[in-house]
């Protein structure tokens, strides 16, 4: 597709955040463009069950959901195109982004690239994710009643995942790679005091077991390669987040993990009518419905951004010539 017009809004990235923005943009009749990218609807994606989205009553699965956020919002007159930003230049208004060698403009920008779960990088789990393996507690901690889950990592995340779990689960068992851990004291010993919570350390996860969902996992010692296997229900990797922002480092403040910080109260960033929503700017919370919910906010910002545009523009037009 190739658009030289210049719209009053794009929105780079499909997911939660992206699609509720489009959808309240479009209903706002901005006629907004979405560039979702070739992996479009984010980490739900790789999400079997959601049972924690408000009107969900019996669950949905977590593409189900993202073709019905990216079919309202196409209802509404959003645009798509299934491919990925390749370059953007912020640095005067109309702003401009590329895919590939095809250029559009828009007045305004809503960034909604999301965040990427760091992944132990086995085949092994990448053909569980969704049926045992997980990257998020707070999403998938209850699907564990009175079962084993195994959370991989040595920071505060890990820390916080297992501690979480073992409202659900019988036993965690907390796999780390060192004998030192990363977390802050108070984390590590708020976990530590937790009877449930069990630990292995100096050893890393060599493969997730089980084939129509997890088993359990083959751990190898990193001082003798000694491997064995330990029996459990679930995987939690929890050693991080990327935000997908290596496109805008170079123009949009950030801060030292890449997260783009926007103005408080706000989904502004530091250049005027570019707007960042969901998890590029979110490494607090990191659920569907909060992406989903600074996307409305996203879109609204850029509504009154564009509002309040065409009314300095129509000052300047009426002003008298001297």
């Amino acid at each position: 597709m190739t658009d030289n017009d210049i719209r009053e809004l794009i929105i780079i990235g499909g997911g939660p955040a992206g699609y509720t923005a489009a959808l309240y943009a479009a209903r706002a009749n901005l006629k907004p463009l979405v560039i979702e990218g070739f992996n479009w609807g984010g980490q739900l994606m790789i999400t079997s069950d959601v049972e924690n989205y408000p009107g969900y009553a019996d669950g949905v699965l977590g593409p189900e959901m993202m073709a019905e956020f990216r079919r309202q919002a196409e209802r509404f007159g959003t645009d798509f195109i299934t491919d990925d930003v390749t370059r953007v230049d912020f640095s005067e208004r109309p702003h401009r982004v590329w895919v590939g060698e095809d250029e559009y403009r828009a007045e305004t920008v809503i960034v909604a690239t999301g965040a990427t779960a760091r992944q132990l990088g086995l085949e092994s789990e990448r053909k569980l994710q969704g049926r045992g393996v997980s990257y998020c507690a707070t999403c998938d901690a209850a699907f564990f009643p009175g079962k084993h889950v195994v959370v991989v990592g040595g920071g505060d995340s890990a820390m916080e995942e297992a501690t979480f779990l073992a409202r659900f689960a019988a036993k965690v068992t907390i796999v780390h790679r060192r004998d030192e851990f990363r977390a802050s004291q108070i984390m590590e010993d708020r976990a530590r005091a937790n009877e449930k919570i069990e630990w292995i350390t100096n050893a890393v996860v060599d493969k997730v077991l089980g084939g129509d969902r997890v088993s359990g996992v083959r751990l190898r010692d990193v001082n003798t390669d000694e491997t064995w296997e330990l029996d459990a229900d679930g995987v939690f990797a929890a050693i991080g987040h990327d935000p997908n922002t290596e496109l805008f480092l170079d123009q949009l403040e950030h801060d030292g993990a890449g997260y783009l910080i926007t103005r408080p109260h706000s989904t502004e960033t530091n250049v005027p009518g570019v707007f960042a929503v969901g998890d590029v700017q979110d490494h607090v919370y990191r659920q569907a419905v909060t992406a989903a919910g600074s996307g409305c906010m996203g879109a609204l910002d850029a509504e009154r951004y564009l509002a309040a545009l065409q009314g300095h523009l129509m000052t300047a037009e009426a002003a008298p010539r001297l």
